[in-house]
């Protein structure tokens, strides 16, 4: 099975299908409050969001885009769930592309007795009867429904998250789906395949776009958290970080706080002649193997602090 999967903007907007225009309207301004880059400072994926939500909004509001939309993202192979699970015959046919005459002839004979042991032709005195034989077992037991969605960690390489590309996963059952990621993929972004897991369910793909030197990509920026011991952040150092051409050395200023972002431009992603920049957040740590000298010096802070107030 292969099926390929975009973007729901209903689910971003977090309003219902067929929800009217004043119910988009409310929900875009509650996400792009929520998102917006200047409310979230320090949230490296508040950007790409607050451009999701935006887009989101461009299309449900504009019925002719919103139709387009729809009947690509909505078409009639996924209609097969929208009442419920389907027969078993259905499900072999349209979800795993198996005709039922390639079913043994055992296996049909199975199910073909079982139905007639299920229907109301039989009394009820019947059925304990001498005469009455058990239905035999079949050789392999019927679908079953699926009451979660299912997710899938899928690790992507900094140009297939820029460019996008196409990924297969094969489901529990065996089946093999293949989707295609959206361009300027960010880490974190958790994308939706509706109605290919059995019953019905969703299928989720959380993208994961991270080097092995501890690099984040998110669009054409890349994200990376400089961890300091408390000294060096309050005088100011200068530390090796890497970056997609390589190491270099970033003068970090004194009194740096937690939480703070440096930039380095032009050190992300490229696409055509826009270039992206590399943002480096400050995280303090304490040295895990303090000694008693360093201990008493803090605690000398810490009672200084408390004077202080």
């Amino acid at each position: 099975m292969t099926t390929t999967t975009s973007l729901d903007y209903w689910a971003i907007l977090g309003v219902s299908p067929g929800s009217d225009i004043s119910q988009i309207k409310t929900a875009f301004r509650k996400e792009a409050r929520r998102w917006h880059p200047d409310l979230n400072v320090n949230d490296s994926n508040a950007e790409e969001r607050f451009k999701l939500v935006n887009e989101a909004y461009a299309v449900l509001s504009d019925p002719n885009k919103r139709s387009a939309w729809e009947a690509i993202n909505f078409s009639k192979p996924n209609e097969l769930f929208s009442t419920g699970f389907p027969s078993y015959s259905e499900y072999l046919e349209v979800v795993l592309g198996i005709s039922s005459n390639d079913i043994s002839n055992e296996y049909q004979e199975d199910i073909k007795y079982s139905d007639e042991f299920e229907s109301n032709d039989f009394e009820e005195e019947d059925l304990y009867s001498e005469n009455v034989k058990p239905a035999p077992y079949p050789s392999q037991p019927p679908p079953v429904l699926q009451i979660d969605d299912i997710e899938t960690v899928v690790s992507l390489t900094p140009l297939e998250a820029l460019n996008g590309t196409t990924v297969e996963i094969e489901l529990n059952n065996g089946t093999v789906v293949e989707f295609a990621t959206p361009p300027f993929s960010g880490d974190g972004w958790r994308l939706r395949l509706p109605g290919v897991v059995m019953g019905g369910k969703d299928h989720f793909i959380q993208i994961r776009v991270e080097t092995e030197e501890g690099l984040r990509i998110d669009g054409l920026r890349v994200m990376y958290r400089l961890e300091l011991f408390p000294q060096d952040a309050l005088f100011g150092c200068g530390v090796e970080i890497p970056t997609l051409d390589g190491p270099v050395t970033l003068q970090v200023p004194p009194k740096s706080s937690s939480g703070r972002l440096l930039r380095l431009k032009g050190r992300g992603l490229q696409c055509n002649d826009i270039c992206g920049d590399q943002i480096v957040e400050i995280v303090l740590v304490l040295p895990a193997d303090l000694t008693d000298s360093e201990v008493a010096l803090y605690r000398r802070l810490h009672d200084l602090a408390i004077n202080d107030i």
